[in-house]
């Protein structure tokens, strides 16, 4: 049986001479590994193919299905959305590829989980259409929402009586912890209100400057590495920040 399926590509290797793998994260299957054959030949009805299966790209695909293989097939695929801008703008560039390696370091299973593929899918299109100040707050929006949809999702939020979040243990608290692992002040307070915003455009609302967000961004990191295990260092992390400085 032949699946209609969208997806996102997280990666691609060469295989062989002319062929490519690649890891997809689906709206119906979660990550899955494919071959895609004669990409990368050098004849008129090859050309291009390959740039289907850039990382970031986000396709239609119609792919057959069997769970007990572990590598599958694509028997049709196309464009679901054509970037306007993410591919040649080096700042939406280097954020979309955030985006994606942090996917690459927090997808531990391969279950599927559609409200995970609408927020990916949702991210990068707000970051291609958005403005600088969307683009410069996405990366801290999508690495809380990427958590909750993971199943640790910050609870509580940003009150007088509870002004600090406990990154160790998730959750706003009373006071500092025993540990060093904490947000107060006006980091716990703008986190609060990154947390609960509704639309992606809200985020043109949240001016920060170059310390606070780096601050945010480098404490969402370190929520991760004490959530997910083997979280292992980001490449792209460094490069965002002096993207975005």
């Amino acid at each position: 049986m032949v699946h209609a399926t969208k997806g996102v590509v997280l990666r691609t290797v060469k295989y062989g001479d002319t062929s490519i793998i690649t890891s997809i994260y689906t709206e119906l299957f979660g990550i899955q590994q494919y071959i895609v054959k004669g990409v990368r030949k050098s004849t008129k009805t090859s050309a291009g193919k390959a740039s289907y299966f850039q990382p970031s790209a986000i396709l239609e695909l119609e792919v057959p299905h069997n769970e007990l293989k572990s590598m599958q097939f694509i028997k049709e695929y196309r464009w679901a959305y054509l970037y306007e801008q993410v591919l040649f703008d080096v700042v939406k560039n280097t954020v979309a590829m955030y985006v994606i390696e942090l996917l690459q370091h927090s997808l531990k299973q391969p279950e599927a989980n559609p409200e995970l593929f609408y927020l990916i899918e949702d991210t990068l299109k707000q970051l291609d259409k958005g403005n600088a100040t969307l683009t410069g707050n996405l990366p801290l929006y999508f690495t809380l929402h990427l958590a909750s949809e993971l199943g640790f999702q910050l609870q509580g939020e940003y009150t007088s009586a509870t002004p600090v979040i406990d990154l160790q243990e998730g959750l706003f608290v009373a006071g500092k912890p025993s540990h060093p692992y904490y947000l107060e002040g006006t980091l716990a307070k703008t986190t609060s209100e990154i947390s609960n915003l509704s639309f992606y455009n809200e985020l043109e609302n949240i001016q920060l400057n170059q310390q606070t967000r780096r601050q945010l961004l480098e404490a969402y990191q370190l929520y991760l590495t004490l959530h997910i295990s083997g979280f292992g260092q980001m490449k792209s992390y460094a490069i965002l920040q002096e993207v975005l400085s």
